[in-house]
């Protein structure tokens, strides 16, 4: 039937984007056709869907009230532009973030923290790594810390397996860390953004079980990891390192600064964090501008470095959130929302459990989106558990597969990890960091946040 079509376009186009690999097209690019696939059936096809959605008298109203509009001009006008505006929001927050950070990587910042990793335990580069990135991650978004903390590993482990462990933890680590924080993780900025959560409420209510669910899984582990890894040459001679060390210090300092002033920025102005970020940017920009003119050789501005950002992930973003906007507009999200909340009788624990489960199958972007659209505020207010739960589940639950985050594909895609490798050997204990930090939430919702 017609009315199921776009359900139908979004499982296959889906399906072609887990399946990137095998079915040798970009994710970016299925993403995109599947997000102009679905309004087109919503333009061609919308009054039925309105009918079936439960909309008729909402689209009658709006046809008694505008005579001289169509159909066209209301999903144009009213609808697909509202989704367009909050969707931009969040693609220039994420675009002005990723320019700081690879400027920060440009001038060497990060080898700030990476040049105190002297070990050679196995046991203590494993919690070295995983504390650094759960921090880093909670600062910047897990995506990037992830593909710098294993550009570190292949600087520092030569054996590929032992990369692979490692790089599983990263995993776990950056995940979770940017469950607790409202910059963390794309999942989190969306909540933030859209008004579900505040910063200090995430925060404070978050962290303590996002650090129960890493320490868990990674003290238990720590029994059975000893002995030393082999450790990688690494040829010093790198021209990155003829920018002078002030200069380095300087821009690493000036972009996080940046960063971490973006939720200080929107307490004060209570303007979006994206205009926060873009003056973070600026100030970067500025900066970096004028060290170029002083200095030159080795040493950019932002508007150099802006051509290494990864636009297609941007657009990755912008398709999936327009095709998920699609399903919100014709009201499949409402009655999804209608039987989980039926299925679990309004339980949010066990609702959000189920959610962090499925979000090892399904991207967390998509379906936070998808959440979002399904339970709108006057359901859930501001700062419900609901949402506070709902960052750290998809969060934690991104751990379980491998494909299951962006962090987890930019890892696997960089040490080429093995799914079932990745299965066999971190999933287990992604499992129970997700049940602990979900059992240390409710304990503390019931105990101290009552």
């Amino acid at each position: 039937m017609s009315m199921y079509f776009a359900l139908l376009l979004f499982i296959v186009g889906y399906a072609f984007i887990a399946l990137e690999n095998p079915a040798k097209v970009d994710k970016s690019a299925t993403a995109l056709l599947l997000a102009a696939a679905i309004w087109i059936f919503y333009v061609f096809v919308g009054e039925d869907v309105f009918s079936f959605t439960g909309f008729t008298e909402h689209f009658a109203h709006f046809k008694a009230a505008n005579p001289e509009k169509d159909f066209f001009d209301f999903i144009s006008q009213q609808e697909l532009l509202r989704h367009v505006g909050a969707i931009a929001e969040i693609l220039f927050f994420l675009l002005c973030a990723m320019t700081i950070v690879e400027t920060i990587d440009h001038y060497n910042g990060f080898s700030i923290i990476t040049e105190k990793i002297t070990t050679s335990n196995s046991r203590k580069l494993l919690w070295t790594l995983s504390i650094t990135t759960f921090i880093l991650s909670a600062i910047l978004d897990n995506l990037t810390v992830t593909i710098v903390m294993c550009a570190l590993l292949r600087k520092l482990v030569a054996n590929r397996k032992d990369r692979w462990f490692f790089a599983g933890w990263i995993v776990l680590a950056a995940n979770i860390g940017g469950a607790w924080s409202p910059i963390g993780d794309v999942t989190t900025i969306m909540l933030w953004m859209g008004g579900q959560v505040t910063a200090p409420v995430i925060i404070l209510k978050t962290l303590v079980p996002c650090i129960v669910a890493l320490l868990v899984p990674l003290t238990i582990i720590s029994f059975t990891v000893k002995g030393d890894f082999e450790r990688l040459i690494v040829n010093t001679n790198d021209t990155s390192r003829e920018i002078p060390a002030k200069i380095r210090n300087f821009v690493f300092f000036l972009g996080v600064g940046g960063l971490l002033f973006v939720p200080v920025f929107k307490t004060i102005t209570h303007l979006p964090p994206f205009v926060g970020m873009l003056f973070s940017l600026s100030i970067l920009w500025f900066a970096t501008a004028r060290l170029h003119y002083k200095y030159s050789k080795n040493v950019f501005s932002c508007a150099k470095i802006l051509g290494k950002i990864d636009t297609s992930t941007i657009l990755f973003f912008l398709g999936i959130l327009l095709a998920v906007a699609g399903l919100e507009s014709m009201g499949y999200l409402a009655m999804f929302a209608t039987g989980l909340s039926n299925a679990f009788d309004g339980n949010i624990y066990s609702l959000n459990l189920c959610i962090g489960m499925i979000s090892a199958i399904v991207d967390n972007v998509p379906l936070v989106a998808g959440t979002i659209g399904m339970f709108p505020l006057s359901v859930y207010p501001t700062d419900h558990d609901f949402w506070i739960f709902l960052s750290y589940c998809v969060g934690a639950g991104g751990n379980i597969l491998i494909i299951s985050s962006a962090a987890g594909v930019a890892a696997m895609g960089l040490e080429r990890i093995d799914f079932f490798w990745y299965l066999k050997k971190i999933t287990i204990w992604a499992l129970i960091g997700f049940f602990a930090g979900a059992g240390a939430f409710m304990l503390l919702n019931r105990f101290v946040y009552p």
